[in-house]
């Protein structure tokens, strides 16, 4: 099919992901709840590789208003959650080495780490069509999702002077 073939892509062009995002169905608020896994869609985004590099694990949505943007593994079987706001999201990140934030993430991330909700979902309109969209609280920053399938949502993350990125998420809880 050619969903699969998309997502499963190293790299799309942005019009492609944009395509498949505007055909994709809206996804209810109720339904982004759990844990999700995440991984990028590479688009040329200046931000591609970096979650990865960083060794992001996806998304925790409690409730509409309890949601945990940034969550990454602490071991094999906890989690631990970063707070945004406290990234430098005004840096040209598309000059910095991916294998130098592997090697940092983990010296700096004990001095992001949170123990608060840092975004809500809600429904809002994007692109024509009204869908679940995670909020950030101290950030410039919308996530909407689209439904891929019962398990699978496809994230653009809207950021006020950026082109869109983007991102799968797939429930594991």
């Amino acid at each position: 099919m050619v969903l699969d073939t998309l997502l499963e892509q190293q790299n799309v062009s942005r019009k492609e992901a944009l395509q498949l995002f505007d055909w994709l169905d809206e996804v209810e608020v109720d339904f982004m709840t759990g844990l999700w896994k995440g991984r990028e869609l590479k688009t040329d985004h200046p931000l591609d590789g970096l979650l990865e590099a960083s060794g992001w694990f996806g998304k925790r949505i409690v409730n509409a208003d309890t949601v945990d943007p940034l969550v990454f593994p602490k071991d094999e079987r906890r989690l631990y959650r970063i707070n945004p706001g406290l990234l430098p999201l005004s840096v040209p990140f598309s000059f910095i080495p991916r294998i130098l934030v592997r090697q940092l993430a983990p010296k700096v991330a004990p001095f992001l780490k949170t123990k608060k909700s840092r975004a809500r979902i809600r429904r809002m309109e994007y692109r024509g069509v009204d869908s679940a969209a995670m909020i950030y609280d101290q950030l410039p920053i919308i996530d909407v999702f689209r439904k891929v399938d019962e398990r699978t949502v496809l994230g653009m993350m809207d950021m006020k002077g950026q082109q869109p990125y983007f991102f799968i998420l797939e429930r594991v809880g």
